[in-house]
């Protein structure tokens, strides 16, 4: 098990790095006034107009960094910094969550992917840690109940891990929309597009973590129960 550890504290401590490397570039940039002046809000609806998408409303959003695209109701949700901000920052992040729009607009196979499996991320999430918890502790208890609830629990994770790498492609793609409109449009002259390309990488990289932490503690599990099988 001793490689796992050393697996989970890499990826941990890859996890706070990166965390930390966005916090800083976004507070960086955030500094750094657009050349045109628009805010956030500005920047979706206009990237909304020009992509021809006129059923998607552009809000604010509670909480620091809480910017995200909502299928549901086809709502871009921006947070107060970047729904009023007019820095570099606040552009490349509302250009970002309207990229998620126009996927959606043209159904986007990845985004098709991971919208399908919100439902079952949902259930899984809420009962995946007891499932595995339960399982843990009755492995080896000789009635084979522990081993059964570690496998489900397994699977159950399995889909949040599937669920963190269909998001990579959504994520990626998402963001160069966002990079080439910007610089389509010429709202970001080559110098402020480099640093919104900045940005835009260093929030992907926390995504790509995210990932490969899910596969890690996934690994874990099913060496678990592997050996548990073999006791």
């Amino acid at each position: 098990m001793g490689i796992y550890w050393l697996l989970f504290i890499g990826t941990a401590l890859a996890g706070w790095l990166v965390q930390w490397n966005f916090n800083s570039k976004f507070k960086k940039y955030s500094k750094m006034p657009l050349d045109y002046g628009m805010t956030g809000k500005e920047i979706a609806e206009r990237m909304l107009y020009e992509n021809g998408i006129a059923n998607v409303k552009v809000k604010i959003a509670n909480g620091i960094l809480s910017d995200h695209y909502n299928p549901a109701d086809r709502s871009i949700n921006l947070s107060t910094e970047v729904y009023s901000g007019n820095s570099i920052a606040a552009a490349a992040v509302a250009a970002h969550e309207t990229g998620h729009a126009i996927q959606h607009a043209k159904a986007y196979g990845p985004l098709k992917m991971r919208s399908a499996l919100v439902p079952v991320v949902t259930f899984s999430s809420q009962w995946v840690t007891w499932i595995l918890l339960g399982g843990m502790l009755l492995m080896g208890k000789g009635t084979g109940i522990g081993s059964s609830l570690l496998l489900i629990g397994i699977c159950l994770y399995a889909v949040l891990t599937i669920f963190s790498f269909i998001t990579l492609p959504v994520e990626i793609n998402a963001s160069q929309r966002a990079l080439a409109w910007l610089s389509h449009s010429r709202l970001t002259s080559l110098q402020n597009n480099a640093a919104a390309k900045s940005a835009l990488k260093a929030a992907a990289y926390t995504y790509v973590v995210a990932a490969l932490t899910s596969l890690a503690t996934l690994l874990y599990y099913i060496m678990i129960f592997l050996g548990g099988r073999r006791n």
